[in-house]
Order: C-alpha cells, then structure tokens, then sequence
C-alpha cells in the first residue's frame, strides 16, 4: 500500500510554527489511528514551514488570512492535476483542515463515485459523491484529537445498501444509518438520468432536496463544483470564540501548555545537574 504524504503549510505568517505543529501532529494522529484504517489508507500529515519547504508529491493544505481565500477555500487541483486545498484561517481552523484532509484522502481527484438507491421517491439508480465529511459535517459532531477540534467522518459503510446490525456508519457514532444526513450536513449524487448533481440537506431539522444543475467539467471536478454550489458557513467563517466545544479545546490546550511548560523546566534541570 502506498502512503500519501499531506503537507500543513501557513501562506506567509498567518500561523505560528508551534501552532502549526500541534495541529498537523493531531490530524496526523486522526488519519494514521482513526481513519486510514476504516477506509483503508495509509497517509501522514506533516507541518511545512514554507511554500519552498512542500517536498515533491506532497499534497498541500495551504491556511491562508480569510481576507486572501476570497471564497476559494476547499478543494482544487494544480496544473499538474494533483490535490490541494485552500483553509481560511479562522479560530476553528483545526476543524476545516481536517475536514479537508479526510476528504482530499478518500477522494484525490474529486470525482469518486459509489452507486446506490437514490434518496428521492422514484429517483432509481444514482452515484453518490464521495464526500466523507459532508453528511456530519456541523460542529456538534465534531471529537478532539490531542484537544484539536476535528471533523466527524462517515465510514465505507455508510454507502451499504441496508442497515445491519452492529455496522459502524460514523467515527463517532452520530451518523446511524446509511446515507443519514445529519443537522448541518448534506450529501450529493448524479442523477443519472439527467446527468445533473442533485443533493438533500438538512437545515433546522428540514431536508430539503437540491438541483445544482449539471457540472461544466471545464470548470474542475465534480466536488468543485458542489463546493461552488453549496455554503459551508462554519467551514468557511468558523466557530464563535464562544462555541462550547472549540472553547473546551481552547482551555483544555491552555492547562496542557502549562504542563508541557513545566516539564520543560524540569527536563533542562536535570540536563544541567549532569
């Protein structure tokens, strides 16, 4: 099995090296212990200090100042057709990038399609895209990693045609049935018929059925297009400083700071009673 390589790099000084470190070491930790072994990949996260500094082959996720982003965050493919993705630096930033690494690893190439019974009465046969963040996609569902705020994910059967018992459909457990779609979240397939992308999603507790037209495949990807055509607001803006779960974070990373402050003290005096 190959491994992927995933690179954390911050455009410019928009994150400090220390925080970029501790949030490419807990998504490193996600995908090696959470996810790579549900879907079957193996992969690593590693922090870049520079653009110069990205080794070649190495998938970038670039944190850049919301004002630079410009509605261009999440995924895209360079000149050479390899992945990448663009993150907004906001104070849940964690949480996109992980959103956006779990993605970009089950889906490289952002047309990854899995056939299934459509989610609309009489729909028949579709091909459900394969976003593996989308339908847990709000903050309630999120876990921390290393006390880093990370996204849920579906697992592979997720997309199984019936429940069965004792079946895993999410990490966490929210999701509990196949092609659930959580408070906050969607998915999206092609009508095959049509050829249009078409997708259900959930907002204040109301499913609502979307037609986004068909792709211009001019234009990149088919996830490219669905992210064009759908809003991410807290991807894309981020979680209020006020927000239970990313404050407990906050606070959680405070009290391991100071331990970690601690033992580095105790460490240098014991190198220097030597």
């Amino acid at each position: 099995m190959l491994t992927t390589h995933i690179a954390l790099v911050a455009e410019g000084d928009a994150v400090s090296a220390r925080e970029l470190t501790r949030v490419a070491a807990a998504l490193d930790k996600q995908v090696t212990r959470d996810f790579g072994p549900l879907w079957g990949i193996r992969a690593t996260v590693d922090p870049v200090l520079g653009f110069e500094d990205i080794p070649v082959a190495s998938w970038p996720i670039i944190i850049r100042d919301r004002k630079s982003v410009g509605g261009a965050d999440g995924f895209h493919k360079d000149r050479h057709g390899q992945p990448f993705a663009l993150v907004a630096l906001t104070d849940s930033w964690s949480l996109t990038a992980s959103h956006e690494c779990l993605e970009m690893l089950a889906d490289p190439f952002g047309d990854r399609m899995v056939p299934g019974p459509s989610l609309k009465r009489g729909g028949g046969r579709v091909s459900y895209l394969v976003e593996v963040c989308d339908p847990p996609e709000s903050e309630q569902f999120a876990y921390t990693v290393n006390d880093v705020l990370v996204s849920d994910f579906i697992t592979p059967s997720y997309y199984d045609p019936e429940k069965s018992s004792g079946a895993r459909y999410s990490f966490t457990g929210a999701v509990e049935r196949p092609r659930q779609v959580l408070e906050g979240g969607y998915i999206s397939w092609r009508n095959q018929t049509n050829q249009h992308i078409e997708q259900l999603v959930v907002r204040n507790g109301h499913e609502e059925f979307r037609d986004l037209g068909r792709p211009d495949r001019s234009a990149g990807s088919t996830r490219e297009f669905v992210d064009r055509k759908t809003e991410h607001p807290e991807l894309d803006f981020g979680l209020s400083r006020n927000n239970e779960k990313l404050r407990a974070a906050v606070e959680a990373e405070e009290n391991n700071r100071q331990a970690r402050k601690l033992s580095a003290e105790l460490l240098r005096e014991t190198i220097e009673a030597l």
